[in-house]
């Protein structure tokens, strides 16, 4: 009997110990059938939308929701049979809109807020209300003082639209945070005041009644001011719904905010952001001079694109250089006063520049004072003021054959502004022997302002000319109100005021 041992290697069997060689038949594998694996759900990648538009950036963000409530139906109505007036906001906002919205994201604030300057100014950053409030957030002085921005004889920084957006943002804030953080309680409150929002929520809770904002007893303009809001909200959200064609604002910056470490000349200023004085004016609406404010703050708005040409002359330039100086001789009778309003500065800038301690000045002594610089654009008031015209020009006695317009010719005057600073009638016609003001007292003070004001209801052209102090035909005049009979509470009017002489 033969013993074989199968060494098996792989399904081969050898024999040892043998020479017969056999082959082992090899099992069928068996097959192991695995559980199917559940098929993986089929995810939709949304391709990145490239935001090129700030109006897109905002709607996509917005997340109050839309009440239907009468007045935000109204309001919504308005606007959609408006579409020109957001036109003309949008254009307004072009330059701000971007810093705008990017502070609120910084924030995490609510994007609706961005557009608050419209139901507020229509982004009018010279607009001024009855309630002497100013700028693109119709910010009031003491809230402005009491958020840090600074207003001077030289300056007002509620008009500059950074310094006023950072202040708002801030204020807004504190009302969030006093109204038990409720964002349409703080938007209510920034137009009535937190005091009268929460007094109303207390009235409401005592009475067992819902005290959600449209629950609540609050001024009738307060009620009207968050619907506003909203409706735009709405209408800015769903603007293809709705057919409106909102003006397209680049996602991008339009300004930059440059440090000019000191005061100085809004020409020279112009000059090396290769701007004419005009276009800088108009993107710092905050100053009221012919230079910076010598207390500050010392910045400048300038288009971003010309940002960092600005600041490589800037760097070049000799700080000395940024005022023009006039050393002046002190004449008998001379007040420290008197000198700086004939030189359109302030007193307190002459006493620092001077290091007088008090107004005390002798005749014969000089002090050094800032003046614009030769060949600037100067209006006639700062002529005057600088003594360029005699103080005879400052009044005419009308003589036979005289015009208007030759008058205003031989000043380098307009027209127009003869007839307002004399008070003439629409016709310009003149009397023999007449008196006329060559630059008024409100143009001397520097304080005239184009501003916009927001008809309320209740308001008429008599009341609105008295509170300004101006004449129902110059209203009518600037607004070309002559074939309308009535205003209306929203409409925004044209006026040309003495901000000193608005009655309180």
């Amino acid at each position: 009997m033969h013993k074989s041992l199968y060494i098996f290697v792989g399904s081969m069997a050898f024999l040892t110990g043998c020479q017969t060689l056999t082959t082992k038949p090899t099992p069928e594998p068996i097959a192991i059938q695995k559980p199917a694996e559940p098929a993986e759900p089929i995810v939709k990648v949304e391709k990145p939308v490239e935001i090129t538009d700030v109006w897109q950036r905002i709607s996509l963000q917005m997340e109050m929701p839309i009440d239907d409530q009468k007045l935000v139906n109204q309001y919504r109505d308005w606007y959609l049979a408006n579409p020109r007036h957001l036109e003309i906001v949008s254009k307004r906002a072009e330059p701000y809109l971007h810093y705008i919205v990017e502070e609120l994201e910084k924030r995490d604030m609510p994007i609706e807020i961005a557009l608050l300057p419209i139901v507020e100014s229509s982004f009018d950053p010279s607009a001024y209300s009855a309630s002497a409030a100013s700028g693109l957030w119709q910010l009031t002085s003491p809230i402005s003082n009491y958020f840090g921005v600074k207003s001077d004889w030289w300056y007002d920084g509620r008009r500059d639209v950074p310094a006023a957006t950072i202040a708002a943002l801030d204020f807004l804030e504190y009302l969030y945070d006093r109204t038990g953080n409720n964002w349409l309680y703080a938007i209510a409150a920034y137009n009535t005041g937190e005091g009268r929002v929460n007094n109303a929520v207390r009235r409401n809770k005592a009475a067992g009644k819902s005290t959600d904002f449209w629950s609540l007893s609050l001024p009738r303009e307060t009620q009207r001011y968050v619907p506003q809001l909203i409706a735009l909200s709405d209408v800015i959200k769903n603007a293809d719904k709705y057919g409106i064609n909102l003006t397209p604002i680049s996602n991008e910056p339009h300004i930059a905010i440059v440090d000019i470490q000191s005061q100085m000349d809004l020409k020279l200023a112009a000059d090396l952001a290769d701007m004419n004085i005009n276009e800088l004016k108009s993107l710092n609406p905050g100053l009221d001079r012919w230079a910076t404010s010598p207390d500050g703050p010392h910045t400048l708005v300038v288009p971003y694109d010309k940002k960092d040409a600005f600041e490589q002359k800037l760097a070049q330039l000799d700080p000395k250089s940024k005022l023009n100086w006039h050393r002046y001789k002190i004449q008998s009778g001379d007040t420290v006063s008197h000198i700086a309003k004939r030189f359109d500065t302030s007193a307190s800038f002459i006493r620092s520049s001077n290091n007088l301690k008090n107004n005390n000045i002798r005749a014969g002594r000089y002090l050094i004072i800032p003046v614009p610089p030769e060949g600037a654009d100067l209006t006639t008031d700062q002529l005057l003021a600088q003594n360029q015209l005699t103080p005879k020009a400052v009044t005419y006695t009308v003589k036979s054959g005289d015009s208007l317009w030759n008058i205003a010719r031989k000043y380098d005057v307009s027209v127009d502004a003869l007839i307002r600073w004399n008070r003439l009638p629409k016709n310009g016609a003149l009397s023999i022997g007449k008196v006329l003001t060559i630059g008024s007292a409100t143009t001397n003070s520097g304080n005239e302002r184009t501003v916009n004001y927001k008809v309320r209801s209740g308001d008429s052209l008599a009341r609105i000319a008295d509170k300004f102090n101006v004449s129902v035909d110059d209203l009518i005049k600037w607004n070309k109100l002559h074939n309308t009979k009535y205003i209306q509470p929203g409409q925004m009017l044209r006026l040309v005021v003495d901000v000193s002489k608005v009655n309180a």
